[in-house]
């Protein structure tokens, strides 16, 4: 079983804010579908203006024919939208640059990594580089001398920043090669400074400096030794997360408790990506994950996505009925947010609200897979020195406590994960619920696919947390967690009422829903492990485990239904599910025949079914014997040896040392088995 640790192959930034994958490849097919195709080529040709208010307008209009609309994105892509845009980046007119970051900015965020990819491949960051030096000049002054600037001018120099900024983020997310040319640029000075001078900036931009820092940050080991070292980037991240009391708004600077709570969070994964901080700072004794777990925790249960969803569709039918014209865009001195309706900025601040969640779920994500176990770190702590509960005590637990009572306490003592535990796991069960907009019929586009983006993508990643929760509590077995038989089946339970809402038909469109079933039966197969033996198989769940198991590609999918399956198999009087492990065998190979799935599943396969019989005295253990098991397992034992004799220890050294103890394991138990038979017993 392996954690959901953080790789840069998943990026935390979702790859498509406004996904394609429900439309057919190619250009025609997006042509057909786009109602804007007649406005795309005369704004490809106003973008070669010699007048420029009318590069200006092209620049603009780009982000408003985008919006929410995929084919008119896709077909725009093919037209060069790319090149042109990056081009006017360098345009002899200020405003026309500033528009083009606001619609390249945009292409970053709704496009994903396609469009990040060749915005780089095109050279988009020659001129970022430019900017970078003349917006912290620019800022600097601003802030020495506010009086002289007007307000206009820094509204507009802020929102640049802010575009050029998020495009630095996208492409760090992008691939290793861009990600290793933005380390080039050395911006994390440049990103400091506007954290440090956060109360006099607009908390957007802030915002948007925190999301690039947290990327840059996340295994970049440059940028990680340069926050590190300078104690007064890591004083100031620590301010902004110590922030005692609740949330203060400025409605003057258009600061919303929303964004000062996504900062925080920012703030939160910045320092724990750059952990352990280094001494003499005061802060390098600081356990992190005491500071930053309880800070999280509630910004989990902040949000009822129900009510979110009921929100959204209100200010759809709002869209719906007053859509945004291109011909009406202002374009006299307006940076981007003044293009947009009130309805259009409704909809962003309760899209933002879910990408803090999402954020925040990230995190914790990564802080669980880094984590010392739950039970050791109870056991371990200095203050804690009463005396292991006798194992009697365990059969005395009562049946009707819920899992928040379940786990042990530390009175007196500081806070540890498996104190936090009980508070966060049923908000993540509330968060795995999907809702009306989660995924969207197929071939259908979402009434708000950002929305939908965002809910997806919070489902996934709640998912990616119980994982590694569970995980870290089964790896670690604690007596009266496995006597709580009733938390264990209704969480159980309730993971499975999910999975049968999201069904198994996964249409073009719905590639999240296949992401969230691969996560999910790692989830199961720890709660199995918990509560191995007292979780009652269900038919129709067994035969969904082996379905997936065969139409998965991916072994470690593959591996975790068998490991599923052998934790409900060992329930001792479902004598009927018990013969579902007949499935098991199949897996094996025979003397004629190879086996029917790769290495590791094989090896998984073995060493259930040798944990799964390993005491004839079971009721289920005629299963064994009138499905002539010890035969199959007799006859599979040399193919078995060959396989394992295949793996490349200097490759595989964990798989091969795996596939050794298995074998042995194997040989070991068909000579109990043996035994057992000579004696009689069976």
């Amino acid at each position: 079983m392996g954690k959901s640790q953080k790789k840069r192959s998943m990026r935390r930034h979702n790859p498509m804010r406004v996904p394609d994958s429900h439309l057919p490849k190619g250009l025609a097919s997006a042509e057909s579908s786009s109602t804007k195709k007649e406005a795309i080529l005369p704004i490809i040709h106003k973008m070669e203006s010699p007048d420029g208010a009318e590069r200006k307008w092209a620049c603009v209009a780009v982000s408003n024919l985008i919006q929410n609309d995929p084919s008119t994105r896709r077909l725009l892509q093919g037209k060069n939208v790319v090149g042109a845009l990056i081009t006017r980046l360098s345009d002899s007119e200020e405003e026309v640059w500033i528009e083009a970051a606001g619609a390249l900015r945009n292409l970053c965020i709704d496009g994903g990594y396609d469009i990040c990819a060749e915005m780089h491949n095109k050279n988009i960051l020659a001129p970022l580089k430019t900017f970078v030096p003349k917006i912290s000049t620019i800022v600097s002054q601003f802030l020495e001398s506010p009086k002289n600037a007007p307000d206009n001018a820094k509204k507009v120099v802020y929102e640049f920043a802010d575009n050029v900024i998020t495009i630095l983020w996208c492409l760090s997310e992008t691939s290793n090669k861009a990600l290793n040319a933005i380390n080039q640029i050395h911006l994390i000075p440049f990103l400091m400074s506007f954290l440090v001078s956060r109360d006099r900036l607009p908390v957007s931009t802030v915002v948007a400096a925190a999301q690039c820092l947290y990327v840059l940050t996340d295994d970049n080991q440059s940028a990680i030794d340069e926050v590190r070292c300078n104690a007064v980037y890591t004083s100031c991240l620590l301010d902004i997360i110590r922030t005692d009391g609740p949330i203060q708004t400025d409605k003057a600077r258009g600061v919303s408790e929303d964004c000062l709570v996504t900062l925080k969070v920012l703030c939160c994964g910045i320092v724990g990506n750059v952990s352990p901080l280094p001494p003499p700072s005061a802060a390098s004794t600081l356990d992190v994950n005491d500071l930053i777990l309880p800070l999280l925790q509630p910004v989990v249960s902040s949000v009822s996505l129900q009510e979110v969803v009921q929100q959204v569709q209100v200010h759809v039918t709002r869209l719906e009925t007053d859509p945004p014209q291109i011909e009406k865009l202002s374009l006299k001195n307006t940076p981007k947010s003044d293009h947009r309706s009130p309805a259009e900025l409704e909809l962003e601040r309760l899209e933002n609200r879910l990408r803090t969640v999402q954020l925040t779920l990230e995190i914790l994500t990564g802080t669980w897979a880094t984590l010392p176990d739950p039970v050791s770190s109870v056991q371990n702590d200095d203050h804690h020195d009463k005396e292991p509960k006798d194992a009697e005590m365990a059969d005395d637990v009562d049946e009707d406590m819920s899992l928040e009572e379940n786990i042990p306490s530390c009175e007196n003592t500081k806070p540890s994960p498996v104190v936090l535990l009980p508070a966060l796991v049923q908000p993540l069960l509330a968060l795995v619920q999907p809702t009306s907009l989660s995924f969207p019929p197929p071939s259908r586009l979402s009434v708000h696919p950002p929305t939908t983006s965002a809910l997806s993508a919070i489902h996934v990643s709640a998912f990616e947390c119980l994982n590694n929760i569970f995980l870290s509590l089964s790896t670690s077995p604690n007596s009266e967690l496995a006597a709580n038989e009733n938390a264990g089946r209704g969480v159980w339970a309730e993971i499975w009422t999910v999975l049968s809402k999201l069904g198994l038909d996964i249409a073009q469109g719905q590639e999240r829903k296949q992401e969230i079933w691969d996560i999910t039966v790692g989830v199961l197969w720890s709660i199995g492990n918990i509560w191995k033996g007292k979780l009652v198989p269900d038919e129709e769940q067994v035969r969904i485990l082996i379905n997936i198991c065969d139409s998965s590609k991916d072994a470690q999918v593959q591996v975790k239904c068998i490991g599923t399956l052998e934790c409900l198999a060992q329930h001792p009087y479902s004598l009927e599910a018990n013969r579902a492990t007949s499935y098991l065998l199949s897996i094996l190979p025979t003397a004629a025949a190879p086996p029917t799935k790769g290495t590791e599943p094989l090896i998984q396969a073995v060493s259930a079914l040798i944990d799964i019989y390993s005491d004839e005295r079971l009721p289920y253990d005629i299963n064994f014997t009138n499905g002539k098991f010890y035969e199959r397992l007799v006859e599979s034992a040399e193919g078995v040896k060959k396989l394992v004799r295949t793996i490349d220890r200097r490759k595989e050294r964990d798989l091969k040392l795996r596939g050794e103890e298995v074998r042995d394991n194997l040989v070991a138990f068909i000579k109990y088995r043996r035994g057992l038979q000579s004696d009689g017993v069976y």
